[in-house]
């Protein structure tokens, strides 16, 4: 590398290759660096529950469970698919939530739940769940 030449005088440009190698340490060490910043700033606070573990009959959840023989218990009490939207009704004007869970058994077919569901969302439920019968809960 030349500094200077008799002839023409001192070359005055400035090397560029040392300032981009710093420049591409420094990306790739904040590249490394930022997934562990982030992981330790991310703490998660669970809500807890205030008021006590009793709930009154409005603010439970109607369960309507639908089981492989046809027969359906809406909050254990077994009634007839057809007896549903009477059954829905009755139930809905006391909840103060409106909330619903339909669960049902693995062999029962999609249409029986999908109407139960239809029931459910037409009578004006503010909260739709769905699920599955857990054998435990068989009856």
């Amino acid at each position: 590398m030349r500094v200077h030449s008799i002839k023409k005088g001192p070359i005055a440009e400035i090397n560029m290759i040392p300032f981009i190698d710093i420049c591409l340490l420094l990306l790739i060490i904040f590249m490394v660096m930022t997934p562990f910043l982030m992981q330790s700033k991310i703490k998660v606070s669970l809500p807890e529950s205030s008021s006590s573990s009793k709930s009154s009959d409005s603010d439970k959840m109607i369960t309507v469970q639908i089981l492989n023989s046809g027969a359906i218990i809406i909050d254990d009490k077994k009634t007839k698919f057809s007896q549903l939207k009477k059954e829905l009704i009755l139930r809905l004007s006391k909840s103060r939530k409106k909330s619903i869970l339909v669960q049902a058994d693995k062999n029962v077919s999609i249409q029986k739940v999908v109407t139960a569901l239809d029931i459910a969302k037409d009578l004006g439920a503010g909260k739709i769940g769905i699920g599955v019968i857990q054998k435990s809960e068989k009856k």
